[in-house]
């Protein structure tokens, strides 16, 4: 029996209670809509265990997590194995192992958004929501992580939310930000969509399911487009290309030196080298190939 007959979803329904046990199967219309689902992911790649990535993003908006049914789903309809399926999940941080939070908050604490306050947005999160990395709220609203990279240096100190941009961030605006969010108040980032989503819902943009939003709000902002203004302004303009002039420019850069495989090639060098010959050479290669062999 799965958790979905066993008892009644925690009330904020962010994926499993803590405690319960995992839900062993979805019923037949969960199924049979997943399945529809799954099959139209399948359909975009040539081979159908290429579908694996969108079909975790598939599940997970789901459960809120990469379930074992999940797990399971997804290895039923590619026909792989649940420990592919598995390795796969356990990979990649989008993927989480456990319920989600309604909302993923992740700090950039890399070397520029550190310098620029990210370490200090990431201290008073913590401490204001009394949670660490990959934990969440008891109320199941925030889940928070360190995030590596945000890849948006030119706003530094950045913070997503489900991965949309919060810019120039400080520990102020950073708790400001998430209390709004677990009170269940509509909250815009600084570019794209006019609203954040929902964990699931945005897992299931992921899948391949866009929701309509993707021009909504700024893209690019000033600091994004400066360096391109900047090259207009003054004149700058790339190296044109001329495939008469590299071919030239390739030829003779390379005259002279024959091709891989070719006789005299790196590819065709004999092994007679000194350092190839050479009493410490020989001993050096012995002891690797001891060291393979242990």
């Amino acid at each position: 029996m799965s958790v979905e007959h066993a008892g009644a979803a925690a009330p904020h329904d962010h994926g499993r209670a803590p405690g319960a046990r995992h839900a062993t199967g979805y019923d037949d219309a969960t199924r049979a809509r997943l399945t529809a689902d799954a099959q139209e992911i399948v359909a975009r790649y040539p081979q159908a265990r290429s579908a694996l990535l969108p079909m975790l993003h598939l599940v997970q908006s789901e459960d809120g997590y990469v379930s074992p049914r999940g797990i399971a789903f997804c290895a039923s309809v590619l026909g792989i194995s649940t420990a592919e399926v598995s390795a796969v999940a356990t990979f990649y941080t989008q993927y989480k192992r456990h319920p989600n939070g309604t909302y993923t908050v992740g700090v950039c604490t890399n070397t520029l958004c550190a310098v620029m306050g990210g370490d200090a947005i990431w201290e008073e999160l913590s401490e204001h929501l009394g949670i660490g990395h990959d934990e969440t709220t008891p109320d199941g609203a925030i889940t928070l992580e360190r995030v590596e990279c945000n890849a948006a240096c030119d706003y530094a100190p950045v913070v997503m939310v489900n991965w949309e941009f919060f810019d120039n961030q400080t520990p102020a605006s950073a708790v400001d930000v998430v209390d709004r969010l677990a009170a269940g108040e509509a909250v815009a980032p600084t570019r794209g969509a006019s609203s954040v989503c929902t964990f699931k819902e945005m897992s299931r943009v992921l899948a391949g399911f866009p929701d309509g939003r993707a021009d909504e709000g700024v893209g690019a902002g000033e600091p994004t487009v400066r360096g391109t203004r900047l090259a207009r302004e003054r004149g700058w303009t790339a190296p044109s290309y001329d495939a008469a002039e590299r071919a030239a420019a390739t030829a003779t850069a390379t005259h002279g030196v024959p091709a891989a495989g070719e006789e005299q090639s790196s590819a065709d060098r004999p092994v007679t080298a000194p350092a190839d010959v050479s009493p410490a050479g020989e001993q050096r290669k012995q002891k690797s190939d001891d060291a393979k062999e242990s």
